[in-house]
C-alpha cells in the first residue's frame, strides 16, 4: 500500500526522470529492493523535490554537481539526461562540471565531462 507522500513523489519522479525509466525501476524491484524505491520516492522526490524553495532546474544542477563529486556514474548519466526535462542546457551542465573540477578536483571534472558526453550521445541515439 502506497502513501500519499509516495504518490506525490512518484508524480515528480516521473516528470523529471521520465515515466518509462521510473516504471521500469519500480517494476524491476523485488521485495528487498522495493524498500529503496519507496524511500527514494518518498524522501527525495516526495519531501525534497516538491519543496517550493528551489526550482527544479536548480535542483538538477545541484544534483549534477553532487553526484559528480560523489563519483556515482550511473546516477550522473541519469540526472544529466533528466536535467533537460527541467530546462537545463548543455552549456549549464558544462559550467557546473567546470565548477566541480575547480572545487572537487580535475579527475572528478574529467569523469563528469566524459559521462555527460556519453549521456548526450545516448540521448541523440534515442532520437534517431
Amino acid at each position: 500500500m502506497t502513501s500519499e507522500l509516495f504518490e506525490k513523489g512518484l508524480a515528480v519522479r516521473k516528470e523529471v526522470l521520465g515515466k518509462e525509466y521510473v516504471e521500469k525501476s519500480i517494476k524491476g524491484a523485488d521485495e528487498f529492493a522495493m524498500a529503496m524505491q519507496e524511500y527514494a520516492t518518498e524522501a527525495c522526490w516526495g519531501m525534497i523535490w516538491t519543496r517550493p524553495g528551489l526550482p527544479r532546474k536548480t535542483r538538477s544542477l545541484l544534483n549534477i554537481a553532487m553526484i559528480t563529486a560523489l563519483n556515482r556514474p550511473h546516477e550522473l548519466k541519469l540526472h544529466v539526461k533528466a536535467a533537460f526535462n527541467n530546462g537545463v542546457t548543455k552549456n549549464e551542465i558544462k559550467e557546473v562540471l567546470l565548477q566541480v573540477a575547480c572545487y572537487v578536483g580535475v579527475p572528478a571534472g574529467v569523469d563528469g565531462f566524459r559521462l555527460a558526453r556519453e549521456a548526450f550521445a545516448e540521448m541523440d541515439a534515442a532520437k534517431k
